[in-house]
């Protein structure tokens, strides 16, 4: 394989990084992936030539009722309903529990450091009293390398850090509250398609996935871009699904990746999230720790927390490496960052289908069209540029894995893709000796073709 001629710089942290001075200006060939800690600096794949292939209780006084409860009734219709801003209040009062350090981030955000057993996880019913779990045997044919202090987080370049036993954990505020449709429906998805025409809910994807199998976990490499999000309400994201079940009423998915969400974070950086369901985003499940669920085991990763530095168009190119994976022990769900960074794991027991495997992975790009003025939204995918495009100007995933039955991380077979929307953002997949399966996928969303 032809090697490329690399520039050293060195990043805000003190680390040294290698890009590419011109990416377009390359060996023919295949070139070598160079790679620093978490993100990487992707040289393209030249000779690859892509191939096309988701409060108000009103009381009712029965007929017969004494007319005391009738009295109450018409005394409980004459209080004040409690007032948005108070039940944000205490909304957040039970979120944010007590820190044993606090970090001011750059960015405005606030990281607390919580004891690890008081994080947010163990409020649930099933894993009261409980501590974090060590970690897991590693899926077969995945070493932990290059455990790297070097930080991909915006909080962590105030050069603060949170002391082992603790766990990072972005504050939540009463704007970020205020700023959802009701406070029940704070750091919750709205009920939708997964990887199907959604067109009747304004969710819109491209992505590819593999199902007809039973898959114990996923593995890709993400590449990050800073996607323009056109409305407060529309978000813009790219990420893995590990899922099963069915469409209906009981889908259960494990996901993460990134997010522009302007709604959920108050401002345009992309963002680190994961998110749950075990009955197709009705009742359970959130964006990263807004309920109980996941259990975090990281002393150095803040999840919903913003991610420097990102991908720039003709410019560099940075990318985060995720894999999802069952334990094959004790059957709990593993979150892995990076080269080897374990962030935590979703407890088997917050599920129906998954505690068993997933019949479906996914991995790719969605946005939220609310069809502004009645036109088609203008909030990007990806990069914001078709894939067509290529790299350097359309993002990618790459090197997309997954585990199989005896906990072997294997290439993904069958790789299919599928952009609900073409006019507006498109896919088109590949496979070659450096980067496995792999896409490039994303658009501008409103366009001539896509009114």
């Amino acid at each position: 394989m032809l090697g490329t001629d690399m520039g050293e710089r060195h990043n805000a942290h003190g680390t040294t990084t290698r890009q590419h001075s011109n990416p377009t200006r390359m060996s023919r060939g295949i070139p070598r992936v160079y790679g620093c800690g978490c993100f990487r600096f992707i040289p393209q794949a030249s000779s690859v030539v892509p191939i096309l292939l988701l409060l108000r209780v009103v009381f009712i006084c029965p007929v017969h009722s004494s007319r005391s409860l009738c009295e109450f009734g018409e005394l409980n219709r004459t209080l004040p309903l409690p007032r948005p801003k108070s039940m944000a209040r205490a909304h957040v009062e039970r979120l944010n529990k007590p820190p044993v350090k606090t970090i001011q981030s750059p960015d405005g955000d606030i990281i607390d450091c919580v004891h690890s057993h008081q994080q947010p996880a163990f409020d649930h019913p099933l894993l009261k009293g409980q501590k974090p779990l060590d970690p897991p045997e590693s899926p077969n044919g995945h070493s932990r390398v290059g455990l790297t202090a070097e930080t991909f987080q915006s909080w962590a370049m105030s050069g603060e850090t949170c002391p082992e036993g603790t766990v990072p954990i972005r504050r939540t505020t009463e704007e970020d509250v205020l700023r959802a449709s009701s406070v029940k429906m704070f750091g919750r998805k709205i009920k939708r398609g997964v990887g199907r025409d959604s067109s009747s809910d304004g969710h819109e994807h491209a992505v590819g996935y593999a199902t007809g199998d039973a898959y114990y976990g996923a593995k890709a490499s993400i590449n990050v871009w800073a996607p323009a999000v056109a409305r407060q309400y529309e978000f813009s994201l790219s990420q893995m699904w590990v899922i099963s079940g069915s469409f209906s009423d009981d889908l259960n998915t494990i996901e993460a990746g990134w997010q522009v969400s302007p709604e959920l974070y108050g401002d345009y950086y992309p963002r680190f999230f994961i998110y749950w369901t075990t009955d197709a985003y009705q009742a359970t499940g959130c964006y990263n720790l807004l309920c109980s669920g996941f259990v975090q085991t990281n002393s150095r990763i803040a999840i919903g927390a913003a991610i420097s530095p990102t991908s720039s168009y003709n410019g560099g190119q940075f990318d985060i490496s995720m894999l999802i994976w069952k334990d094959p022990k004790h059957g709990n769900w593993w979150l892995e960052f990076g080269s080897g960074i374990l962030v935590g794991y979703w407890p088997s027991v917050l599920f129906s289908h998954l505690r068993d495997h997933a019949t479906m992975v996914q991995f790719g790009g969605e946005i939220v069209n609310s069809r502004p003025s009645g036109s088609h939204t203008g909030t990007q995918m990806g990069s914001g540029h078709f894939a067509r495009e290529g790299f350097g100007r359309a993002s990618y995933f790459r090197n997309l894995q997954v585990v199989d039955w005896d906990n072997n991380l294997v290439p993904l077979p069958n790789l299919r893709v599928l952009a609900d929307h073409p006019e507006c953002y498109d896919i088109q997949g590949g496979i070659n000796g450096v980067w496995g399966n792999y896409f490039y996928y994303g658009g501008p969303g409103r366009n001539v073709r896509c009114p």
